[in-house]
């Protein structure tokens, strides 16, 4: 992964993410991210938006059947990824390059909304980060049950609650 280029975009989904899988059946989310940026021109003492950047994003697996059941049109939305360029030939023989952003990470903004996080059981099993193991919680409350708090205060496990840090009460390194 050395030399690529990583970019952290906000802005604002352009229409619904496109679902479609591969023919061995790997799904893949496409959509468009719009960014405006603003300024504030002294002189008038207003905001002004400037030129906005429409950049085309695709998520693959796991992650893009949750943005299709997530994301809608207009949803403001933090993403993560690489840019990559392509070339293609469009039906009249023309050749085109395209910039589009390969998205590893992606959620909404919390700047003016509010979501709730629910963990999705897809695809494989696996041990890690915030996985529920054998009663007990890790990962300082992120991910799986049980977990004491509020409205569980019998729960076993670590995580949440006063405990905080990475889920090792007085542990100050992360449990990998």
């Amino acid at each position: 992964m050395a030399g690529e280029t990583v970019i952290t975009v906000i802005g604002n989904l352009t229409g619904d993410p496109e679902l479609r899988f591969t023919p061995s059946g790997a799904a893949v989310a496409n959509f468009t991210i719009a960014s405006t940026p603003r300024t504030f021109d002294r002189q008038t003492n207003e905001w002004k938006d400037g030129d906005t950047l429409f950049l085309r994003a695709s998520v693959w697996k796991d992650a893009a059947e949750n943005v299709a059941e997530t994301l809608t049109k207009g949803m403001r939305v933090i993403a993560q990824g690489r840019l990559k360029s392509r070339s293609y030939e469009t039906k009249e023989g023309e050749k085109r390059n395209v910039t589009e952003l390969e998205v590893d990470e992606i959620g909404p903004s919390l700047r003016s909304a509010s979501a709730k996080v629910v963990k999705t059981q897809r695809g494989g099993q696996g041990g890690g980060f915030g996985q529920a193991q054998g009663g007990q919680q890790y990962g300082g409350g992120f991910g799986g049950q049980p977990q004491p708090g509020p409205g569980n205060p019998t729960a076993q496990g670590w995580g949440g609650g006063q405990q905080g840090g990475w889920g090792n009460p007085g542990a100050d390194e992360p449990p990998f």
